[in-house]
C-alpha cells in the first residue's frame, strides 16, 4: 500500500501560496483587511526571527561565554568566532544578565515563530523562501552555540584517520592529547555514539584540518537541513496543502535553529535522508526500493530512525522497501566492517545517561523513585516499542494518517530519552508540519516549550527560583557523577 496522494490540478500551487478571495462587496472588504493584517503579522514575525537570529549569533560571537562553551577566556580565535564577531561591542560582561538576555531573545523568538506560523498562509512563497535562507545563513555563521558536539564529531573522525584508533573501542582519552581537537572536545571517555555513515564522513573531512573540517560540517548540515525544507514544501503540494506554513512550522522554529543549526548537530542529515525516504513513497510505490536505501542511511547515521522502521515498511510496498533497505544496509555493514572492525556505535553507554531536567528523571521524581531508575527506563523503552508498532497498525489501516502515525511515533521517542537534548525536537517537525489535524502540531509546541524553558541559559536560575533540584537526590547525584566522569 503507498501513501495516498492528493494530486494536486494544475494551478493549485499557486491557490494554495495565496488564500481564496471571498466574493461580495462587505465580506471582501471585511476578509481583504484581515488578510492584510494576517499577513503584516507574519511578514514582521520573520522579519522578527531573522533579527532574533541575528543577535543570538551576534551575542555568541562577540566575546567567550556560555553561548560558545569551546571558547575561553583568552582562547576565542576568530576563525570560531566567524565573521559577525565585533557587531555588539556593548554586550554585558556580566554572566546572569547575559543569561536572562539570551533567553528572554530565544523566548520572544519562539513566540514570534508561532506568530508567523499562525499568519503563514497569508505569505507569499518567496518571502518564506528568503527568510528561511536568510535564517540559515545567519547561523552558517555562527560560532558553535551552546554544545560542544561538533568538535567531539571531528575528534572521532581524527582518532581513526591519524591516530588508527577505532572509536567505536577506544575513548578519545587515549589519543594523543596534542592533537588539536582534543582541547576542543569533552566527552573524553565515551565510545562514539554516532552510526557508522557519518563517522565515514567525518573521517572523510580529516585531511582538511580541525578549522576546515569544522566550517565544512556547518556547510553540510545547512544544506541538509534545506534540503529537508525543500521536500517538505515538495511533500505539502503533493497532500494537497499549503507548503508555506509547513516550511515555516519546520524551518523557523528557534529551538532547532539555536541548539540544532547553531550548533551544528548531525540530526540534520539523518532528517534529510528520512525526508528523501518519505518523498520517494510519496512518489510512487515503484520507489519503494530506492526508499528503502534512504531508510537504511538515515539509520546508519542515527540510530534513532530506526523507530520508524514498522510504519515506512507497511507504506510502500513492503517486500520493495526491505529489499532496498537490506541491499544499502549490507552495503553500508560491508563499508563499516572494513572500517572500524565488528563493532558498532557505544550507544550502551550514552542510553543509561540521566539529564536530571529530562522527562524521565521528573517523572521518577514525582513517582518517589528519586529519579529515572533502570525499571523506569526499562518500562518506557518497552511503551515506545509498543507505540511504534501501534502507530504501524493504526497506519495501515487509515493509511492517509501516515504522518501523523511517524510524528506521534518520534514525539513518543524524544519525550522518553534519558538523555533529552532539545534540538531532537526536528525529528518530529516534519511529520506534524503534514499531518492534517492540529494536535500533533500542538504537542510539538508543548514539548518545545518544555525544551525551552529546561534549556535556555536562565534555566538553572529559574529552577532555583521555583526550589527545583531534580539532582538533589541519591540518584541525582549518581547519574551527574556519571556524567562527570565521561567528560572528565
Amino acid at each position: 500500500m503507498a501513501f495516498p496522494l492528493t494530486r494536486t490540478p494544475p494551478g493549485t500551487r499557486a491557490r494554495l501560496a495565496s488564500p481564496a478571495r471571498p466574493r461580495g462587496g462587505l465580506a471582501r472588504s471585511h476578509s481583504g483587511a484581515r488578510a492584510g493584517v494576517e499577513g503584516a503579522v507574519a511578514a514582521a514575525s520573520l522579519a522578527g526571527l531573522i533579527a532574533g537570529s541575528l543577535a543570538i549569533v551576534a551575542m555568541a560571537a562577540e566575546r567567550p561565554s556560555f553561548l560558545t562553551p569551546t571558547s575561553a577566556p583568552g582562547f576565542f580565535p576568530a576563525w570560531m568566532a566567524g565573521p559577525l564577531r565585533g557587531l555588539w561591542p556593548s554586550l554585558t560582561r556580566d554572566h546572569d544578565a547575559l543569561a536572562w538576555q539570551a533567553s528572554a531573545l530565544m523566548g520572544a523568538m519562539f513566540l514570534l515563530y508561532l506568530l508567523a506560523f499562525a499568519c503563514a498562509g497569508r505569505l507569499r512563497a518567496h518571502w518564506v523562501i528568503a527568510a528561511v535562507l536568510a535564517i540559515h545563513a545567519i547561523f552558517l555563521l555562527s560560532p558553535p552555540l551552546s554544545y560542544t558536539d561538533v568538535f567531539n564529531y571531528i575528534s572521532y573522525g581524527r582518532m581513526g584517520v591519524v591516530h588508527h584508533l577505532d572509536p567505536y573501542v577506544t575513548v578519545p582519552q587515549l589519543e594523543p592529547h596534542s592533537d588539536p581537537s582534543f582541547a576542543l572536545s569533552n566527552w573524553h571517555h565515551l565510545l562514539s555514539p554516532y552510526g557508522p555513515l557519518f563517522t565515514l564522513l567525518t573521517e572523510a573531512l580529516v585531511p582538511l584540518g580541525v578549522v576546515a573540517s569544522f566550517w565544512a560540517l556547518k556547510l553540510l548540515v545547512g544544506l541538509a537541513s534545506l534540503v529537508t525544507l525543500a521536500l517538505v514544501w515538495r511533500c505539502a503540494v503533493m497532500l494537497g496543502r499549503a507548503p508555506a506554513p509547513a516550511v515555516v512550522f519546520v524551518g523557523c522554529n528557534p529551538i532547532f535553529l539555536v541548539w540544532g543549526l547553531g550548533a551544528d548537530h548531525n540530526d540534520s542529515l539523518m532528517l534529510c535522508a528520512l525526508m528523501l525516504c518519505v518523498y520517494l513513497l510519496m512518489c510512487a510505490p515503484a520507489r519503494s526500493r530506492g526508499a528503502g536505501a534512504w531508510f537504511a542511511c538515515a539509520c546508519f547515521v542515527k540510530a534513532s530512525a530506526v523507530i520508524l522502521a514498522p510504519i515506512l515498511l507497511l507504506a510502500g510496498r513492503p517486500r520493495r522497501f526491505l529489499r532496498g533497505a537490506l541491499e544499502a544496509g549490507a552495503a553500508l555493514g560491508l563499508a563499516s566492517l572494513i572500517a572500524f572492525g565488528p563493532h558498532v556505535p557505544g550507544l550502551a553507554t550514552q542510553d543509561s545517561l540521566v539529564t536530571g531536567i529530562g522527562l524521565p528523571n521528573l517523572l521518577g521524581l514525582a513517582l518517589g523513585l528519586g529519579g529515572e531508575t533502570g525499571g523506569l527506563h526499562t518500562a518506557i523503552t518497552a511503551l515506545v516499542a509498543m507505540v511504534a508498532v501501534a502507530c504501524a497498525v493504526w497506519m495501515r489501516r487509515r493509511p492517509q494518517r501516515w504522518p501523523a502515525a511517524c510524528g506521534l511515533a518520534l514525539m513518543v521517542l524524544i519525550a522518553s530519552l534519558s538523555w533529552a537534548a532539545p534540538w531532537y525536537l526536528v525529528w518530529a517537525l516534519p511529520f506534524a508540519a503534514l499531518s492534517s489535524g492540529p494536535r500533533l502540531r500542538l504537542a510539538t509546541v508543548l514539548l518545545g516549550t518544555y525544551f525551552l524553558l529546561a534549556f535556555v541559559p536562565a534555566a538553572p536560575m529559574l529552577a532555583q527560583a521555583i526550589h527545583l533540584n531534580p539532582e538533589a537526590t541519591r540518584l541525582g547525584h549518581r547519574h551527574r557523577r556519571e556524567i562527570e566522569e565521561l567528560v572528565r
